[in-house]
């Protein structure tokens, strides 16, 4: 029974012992990406910025515990931080109206500096970047400035980091995202003139590759009518050293390819054909000038 009495009470002692503590400062935890900075009668007397359990008493002695009444503790986030503006107007070499977008980074890396230097480092920081960006982009010629972002974001890192090391945070990347036009009639005349100077490239292209087609077709003709032409040459060549050979070999052969050549002639001639019987007698009657032909007359049989 004792024993569970002294558990119990235990229990409830334990967390009192240590709200205790912690109001007086005893002990304090520090976690990652954290600083812990203490005031004491408006004096800083230290700080804790590595992560883990501390004692104050161990580090800043006996006043450690008049801290809770007659100074304070400080919590400051040491963590990488991120920031965008937007919209930040510069005028280019042209005097054309451009909108700048900024993206940076920062991390506090002298707490005591960020809280007492400056009331409002993320403020000052937001607009030496800023600043610094409409400088450095100001009166730029606009094909410098919508392709040269690296180089132009180097240059204002390296003019606000000296600046913001003073304040107690130190200036990680900045990179300008996005550079654009705030004119929107200008940017409605742009894209007109990039859509006709589209279909002007598209037409060209089309053309270009009709006028190609057109050629190889023409080539293609010209070396397909050369070609029948030299093959319609050699053929009576060939026609004839093949019927000198035939007729050699074999005469009537030659005299009956002959016959059928001439017929294949005539069908492919379309020309009226009189057929006459074999042995029939035909009279032949002439005309003295006055009709100038001739006919056949009905043969006797």
């Amino acid at each position: 029974m004792l024993f569970f009495a002294g558990v119990f009470c235990g229990l409830i002692a334990i967390p009192i012992l240590l709200t205790i503590a912690t109001m007086f400062g005893l002990y304090v935890i520090v976690n990652e990406c954290e600083a812990h900075v203490y005031t004491l009668f408006g004096k800083v007397i230290g700080t804790i910025d590595e992560p883990g359990l501390h004692f104050p008493i161990s580090k800043f002695g006996l006043g450690a515990l008049l801290v809770p009444f007659f100074g304070k503790r400080h919590i400051v986030s040491t963590a990488l931080r991120q920031h965008y503006l937007r919209g930040q107007m510069v005028n280019s070499e042209e005097g054309t109206p451009m909108g700048v977008g900024l993206w940076y980074e920062m991390e506090v890396n002298d707490p005591v500096a960020y809280l007492f230097i400056n009331t409002n480092p993320e403020g000052s920081l937001q607009a030496n970047v800023a600043s610094s960006a409409i400088s450095t982009l100001s009166n730029l010629e606009m094909d410098k400035m919508l392709e040269d972002r690296h180089s132009l974001s180097r240059t204002v890192r390296a003019t606000v980091s000296p600046l913001s090391e003073k304040w107690g945070y130190r200036l990680g990347s900045v990179y300008i995202r996005k550079v654009f036009f705030t004119d929107h009639q200008m940017v409605h005349n742009i894209t007109d003139k990039v859509v006709k100077r589209l279909i002007q490239v598209t037409s060209a292209m089309k053309q270009d590759g009709e006028n190609r087609v057109g050629l190889i077709k023409s080539e293609t003709a010209k070396e397909v009518s050369q070609k029948m032409a030299e093959a319609g040459a050699k053929r009576p060549d060939i026609v004839g050293k093949v019927l000198n050979e035939i007729g050699k070999d074999d005469p009537e052969l030659l005299e009956s390819v002959l016959e059928v050549m001439e017929v294949g002639k005539l069908l492919e001639s379309k020309a009226a054909i009189s057929i006459v019987p074999r042995g029939a007698n035909v009279l032949l009657s002439l005309d003295n000038g006055k009709s100038g032909g001739s006919q056949f007359v009905q043969a006797e049989n």
